[in-house]
């Protein structure tokens, strides 16, 4: 296999996180529309940014993931790349693009409630697309094999990336990331500068990657969880979630100062807008919560079932057959 076609392929990798990243760039993520009409239907639906630079990031990790997709159908006919894990890759960006570009960037700096479904998007539903996509998966295959195992393989299984893929990180980092951000002069510097605002984006989308990279499976991991380990790694999520959800519902005063000064004639007060959006993570975020605990605990009882099928062939396997009989029947002896 040519040599070039593996510089290719790793270039397209490097492309694609790079593609997505952009996807948080400032220029996508800082369009807070000061001085926005009052929220509507209407402007919702006609409230659109474009910006270029995150729009061809966005169309760049699309196109690469496709150039990759066609290059393992070709050279592996017999197992190409499963659709769903192009849907779902495609399905992500798309998410991350309706985050960037909608409505929900444009009002994000008017309305708290607006920001945290744009938040919520991010790193509820975006990031797990993104992982179901299983890129490093992709990667591999698409490397020729020198390159794989000289290369590739040795980045992946450094100490570091071990560290990083480690579900207690990963857990740990998300929770902390959620937490400081809304805790932290982090959210407040964000909402006045669009280079904190896209640091602030870049945080969320891959603190939810490292996340929910262990939950999902699709890729190679040192520490890869059974389905047991897994509902229990996202049912210890919900509590974190509700409890931050409810400490900015509760919240007696405008926990950020952006949106305390803000001048808007229309809409919620500030602290009603707080409540609402503390209300948004709390309800939204425990629901989507939910629906991997119902995969997980589908998968969970499909793996048991196999696992007890294996164990009954293996039972019939070991059991000893007995020959057939070979004595001869004694006939009956008549009765005098």
């Amino acid at each position: 296999m040519p040599v070039h076609v593996g510089r290719f392929a790793t270039s397209a990798a490097a492309a694609t996180l790079a593609a997505t990243l952009l996807g948080v760039s400032p220029g996508a993520v800082w369009a807070h529309g000061a001085g926005a009409d009052q929220l509507t239907t209407l402007s919702a639906l006609t409230s659109w940014t474009l910006e270029p630079l995150a729009f061809l990031g966005i169309l760049a990790a699309a196109a690469v993931y496709l150039a990759a997709v066609r290059r393992v159908d070709r050279v592996h006919r017999l197992n190409p790349v499963p659709r769903r894990r192009t849907a779902a890759w495609l399905a992500g960006l798309l998410v991350v693009a309706v985050a960037l570009f909608s409505f929900l960037d444009v009002y994000a700096g008017q309305l708290f409630s607006v920001h945290m479904v744009q938040h919520i998007l991010l790193t509820m539903v975006a990031a797990p697309l993104l992982v179901l996509g299983a890129p490093v998966t992709l990667l591999l295959r698409a490397l020729p094999r020198g390159w794989r195992t000289r290369r590739a393989m040795p980045i992946l299984e450094s100490a570091p990336l071990r560290l990083l893929a480690h579900p207690v990180v990963g857990w740990a980092f998300f929770a902390g990331v959620m937490w400081a951000a809304h805790f932290s002069p982090l959210f407040d510097a964000a909402l006045e500068d669009d280079g904190m605002h896209a640091l602030e984006h870049a945080l969320f989308l891959s603190a939810a990657v490292m996340f929910w990279w262990p939950v999902v499976g699709a890729d190679p991991s040192p520490h890869r969880m059974g389905y047991g380990t897994r509902f229990g790694y996202v049912l210890l999520s919900m509590p974190q979630n509700s409890f931050l959800g409810l400490a900015i519902f509760s919240a007696p005063a405008v926990l950020f100062a952006h949106y305390a000064t803000l001048t808007r004639a229309w809409g919620p007060t500030p602290l009603e807008d707080q409540q609402i959006a503390g209300g948004i993570m709390w309800a939204a975020g425990d629901m989507l919560f939910l629906v991997p605990l119902l995969f997980l605990t589908a998968a969970w009882l499909r793996a048991e079932e196999e696992k007890g099928r294996l164990h009954d062939e293996r039972l019939d396997r070991e059991r000893p057959v007995r020959p057939p009989s070979t004595a001869r029947s004694v006939p009956a002896r008549p009765r005098r």
